[in-house]
């Protein structure tokens, strides 16, 4: 879980010196955003926005998965979703020193505004879509991306489940060669 959560801050194969648990974590995730970016029903979805966003498209398609996958929560796990992050925000915190900096920098912001517990509302979409634009100093335009997701809702809902339903049998496949 740890590798997963800081491949994204890990370049290349800077991660030699960690554990083998974590460095699997780390293929794991690479794996899982190849399996991603290639994925038809991703593109279907990145297509919906590609007009307005450009190369952002597949940040903000990543963001409304975590919306979906939030707010139906229930379907992929039988602990509930409040109690789940609170454990993964105190299992981060115990984890700090090996945390990317990077990592460590965003990590208070996120247990703060409860990201991983407010992606199942519009509005903790709405709040990572203004910051995302306060990044990418207004060029993304990211703060408008949730009158998309509310334009296409069922379509793009419908979207994450069948390549939700994908993921779990890859990534099943992917643990086993791990």
């Amino acid at each position: 879980m740890l590798g997963n959560f800081i491949a994204d801050h890990i370049r290349g194969n800077k991660f030699k010196h960690l554990t083998e648990d974590i460095q699997k974590g780390i293929y794991l995730h690479r794996s899982i955003d190849t399996f991603t970016d290639s994925n038809e029903i991703v593109r279907i979805s990145k297509r919906r926005l590609h007009e307005r966003y450009g190369h952002y498209d597949g940040v903000i398609i990543d963001i409304f998965y975590d919306h979906f996958l939030a707010k139906n929560w229930e379907n992929y796990s039988q602990i509930p979703l409040d109690i789940y992050t609170k454990s993964i925000y105190h299992y981060l915190e115990s984890q700090k020193e090996i945390l990317p900096e990077t990592t460590k920098e965003l990590l208070p912001y996120m247990i703060q505004y409860d990201w991983l517990y407010n992606y199942q509302f519009i509005d903790g979409i709405q709040q990572v879509m203004n910051g995302m634009n306060r990044r990418t100093k207004g060029k993304s335009q990211m703060n408008l991306a949730v009158e998309d997701l509310e334009l296409h809702y069922n379509e793009l809902e419908n979207d994450f489940q069948t390549f939700m339903f994908e993921l779990i049998e890859f990534v099943s496949n992917e643990l086993d060669k791990l």
